[in-house]
């Protein structure tokens, strides 16, 4: 009864560093390296966005004979700005990837 029970614990301690090994190599076989990921900017989106808005803006502050040269204006300077606070927003994390060894 004794000897089986050895068998039994030997058999144990062998399989769970067999498998500990066959983990280890497995896990060499890959590096892992910090990468920093930025999300695209939302610079387009703004612009366009602010583009319409100013031109919209534009349009309606513009005296009666100068609607065409406002909607232009307003245009104009909503893109850009738009633009700027659209670019601003960038969000940025540190990941973590991992690659295979060849």
């Amino acid at each position: 009864m004794r000897a089986r029970l050895k068998t039994i614990v030997l058999a144990t301690v062998v399989g769970f560093t067999v498998s500990s090994v066959a983990i280890t190599a497995a896990e060499a076989q890959q590096r892992r390296e910090r990468v920093l990921v930025c999300n695209k900017s939302k610079a387009k989106n703004g612009a366009i966005i602010g583009g319409l808005s100013g031109a919209l803006l534009g349009n309606t502050v513009a005296g009666r004979g100068n609607k065409t040269e406002g909607t232009l204006l307003g245009a104009g300077v909503g893109a850009v700005a738009g633009h700027e606070i659209g670019k601003g927003k960038k969000k940025c994390h540190y990941e973590y990837r991992y690659y295979r060894n060849r």
